[in-house]
């Protein structure tokens, strides 16, 4: 039978997802960008890719997905996993239902996705996962528990899944982005509720400011990469024959992911409190 090898990109209306979706189909790959809004992504049509609707937050929405590409194209041959967005907030003070909408983003929609587009690529016996999760699956910096939370469980799915469906032809890699200039950080900072009083007065404000330096200024900004490398990062784990289990991008990833796993917990805080203010101090 003939093996499809046709990619379906989540997350597409900016930044990573969009360079991605420009990147493999100008090298040659079958396309299916996605977002919610298909009119947000219109100008990648213009650049080879198929457009689709796709909220990983509405089980229907992801299985009409699916059943689109496998419809045309047999199987998804490749899943890029990469819908997802940062809440931040001291852990005590973001509301549950925010909690509960990052995990429905960034963890159980690239869950379902994964169990939707297994069935297809079990038949053919081929397929590729990529999931997006981030230096910070790896690592965690005060004021982005959640999102940290959320990027550790993608990596746990990953590795369990990646056992698991090996027998079958089919390989999952993790990609793990460090500081990437897009709006990342921008969304990032949005996404705070801030508190005028209380414990955490101020903190809010103070890790807001210390992430857009990180990422636009200061001293660790000159480690940041741009979203091209991480589309080249996805195109080695879905073009190789024996892909890597994970794909570290930046220099930012290469140097904190490596502290981290050197520093004590107490040496990892301390080093911390250069950057980031500690509540109740």
């Amino acid at each position: 039978m003939n093996v499809s090898k046709a990619v379906l990109i989540t997350g597409c209306s900016s930044g990573i997802g969009w360079t991605t979706a420009e990147y493999l189909s100008d090298v040659g790959w079958r396309v299916y960008a996605t977002a919610r809004s298909v009119e947000k992504i219109a100008p990648l049509e213009e650049r080879g890719c198929r457009l689709l609707a796709l909220d990983v937050t509405d089980e229907d929405s992801m299985a009409s997905a699916v059943e689109e590409v496998e419809r045309e194209e047999g199987a998804v041959g490749a899943l890029v996993n990469n819908a997802g967005y940062s809440q931040s907030g001291a852990v005590e003070t973001v509301p549950m239902e925010k909690v509960r909408a990052q995990f429905e983003t960034n963890v159980f929609g690239l869950v379902r996705m994964c169990q939707l587009v297994l069935p297809g690529m079990r038949r053919q016996g081929y397929g590729r996962i990529v999931n997006l999760s981030s230096m910070g699956g790896r690592l965690t910096f005060p004021g982005a528990g959640f999102y940290h939370a959320s990027k550790y469980a993608v990596e746990a799915v990953s590795d369990a899944l990646r056992f698991e469906v090996e027998g079958f032809g089919i390989k999952v890699s993790i990609i793990e982005p460090g500081l990437i200039r897009t709006g990342f950080a921008d969304a990032a900072v949005g996404s705070m509720d801030g508190q005028d009083d209380g414990p955490y007065a101020g903190f809010d404000e103070a890790v807001a400011r210390a992430t857009m330096e990180n990422y636009e200024q200061g001293p660790i900004s000159r480690l940041a990469g741009e979203p091209e490398s991480v589309a080249e990062a996805i195109e080695q784990a879905i073009a190789a024959s024996t892909p890597r289990s994970r794909y570290a991008v930046t220099p930012s990833a290469h140097l904190l992911i490596g502290l981290r796993r050197l520093l004590p917990d107490g040496t990892w805080d301390a080093a911390l409190r250069t950057t980031y203010p500690q509540p109740g101090r």
